[in-house]
């Protein structure tokens, strides 16, 4: 029982250096930045009040208050700028502003902690007032977000290090959000490859065809899928197998590269043919901050603090 525990504690707690922690920050900064660009038009007439349609935030959040009354969403910060008389357009265009310099802030490296907490509790409002609109890309989004803002911040490649010369108060847990990070995104392909390989749709090809096909997804005319009709069983299969065969293939060094590219060139591939841009960005990020970093060397690089302190 003790050499178990030992052994999960050196798998936790396993030194890393900053690397990972800097393509996290830095690929969630520009993911930050171009979700606010996109929604920059459409922002006030997806999150206004009553008055702007039959879905609104006011009806959103009225079910979000169903599932949980803490949960967060932009009513609260709506309600206390009401307080101090601003006007619901004046405050979501603070907000808006707000969530688009904390991503710059991320990209940066300036006051990473609190641009950080201000992006993910800003992108975690807009997307439960907004929960009718959003998909997999904003949970994807809030999760790195979640992470970023708990990890040891800064890094040795941001401003605030390089600059102010801040450095992280626990650099001893860096290995350990890695981990965490790593089971995480291990869970989440297995189960949704397990999903997938259970729907009869993606082992004859159907799946793959709505997918391409459905509005607003159909980027490719149909006339030009249908002579690689037969392709689409064998894509559908060979998209589960590569998320169910993730937390077995990605972890040993031998197959790691392989997998890690096969996995980013099928989020390429998704962006490309379905305009899911910003969702293969995010899931490339966190794909690359969890297993780029290292992953020729058998021991992680030193980091180094000071001239009488440094974290293996």
């Amino acid at each position: 029982m003790r050499n178990i525990l030992t052994r999960l504690e050196e798998f936790l707690f396993s030194p890393a250096s900053d690397q990972w922690l800097a393509v996290l920050r830095l690929g969630l900064g520009l993911q930050v930045m171009l979700y606010c660009l996109s929604l920059r038009n459409d922002w006030h007439q997806m999150l206004s009040g009553a008055g702007s349609g039959f879905i609104n935030r006011e009806f959103t959040e009225s079910l979000l208050t169903i599932d949980g009354p803490v949960i967060p969403r932009l009513g609260w910060v709506v309600a206390l700028g009401s307080q101090l008389g601003l006007a619901e357009k004046t405050i979501l265009s603070i907000t808006w502003i707000l969530l688009f310099c904390a991503g710059c802030g991320l990209l940066l490296g300036l006051f990473c902690r609190t641009s950080a907490i201000t992006a993910w509790f800003i992108h975690l409002c807009a997307a439960k007032s907004g929960d009718f609109l959003t998909y997999g890309m904003d949970n994807f989004t809030t999760i790195g977000l979640f992470y970023l803002m708990l990890c040891p911040l800064p890094d040795q490649y941001s401003l605030d290090w390089r600059l102010r010369s801040w450095k992280p108060r626990r650099p001893e847990l860096l290995g350990f959000w890695r981990r965490v990070l790593q089971v995480h995104l291990c869970f989440i392909y297995f189960f949704g490859g397990l999903t997938k390989c259970l729907g009869v749709g993606w082992w004859n090809g159907k799946s793959m065809w709505h997918a391409l096909t459905s509005p607003p997804f159909n980027i490719i005319a149909p006339e030009r899928i249908i002579p690689w009709k037969l392709a689409l069983p064998l894509l559908g299969i060979a998209v589960w197998v590569l998320e169910i065969g993730y937390p077995f293939f990605i972890w040993p060094r031998k197959t790691r590269l392989i997998w890690l590219v096969a996995i980013l060139g099928m989020h390429i591939a998704i962006g490309l043919t379905m305009g899911l841009y910003l969702f293969s960005l995010i899931m490339i990020v966190l794909n690359l901050a969890a297993f780029a970093p290292g992953i020729g060397r058998k021991q992680s690089e030193t980091i180094n603090l000071g001239p009488r302190e440094a974290v293996a």
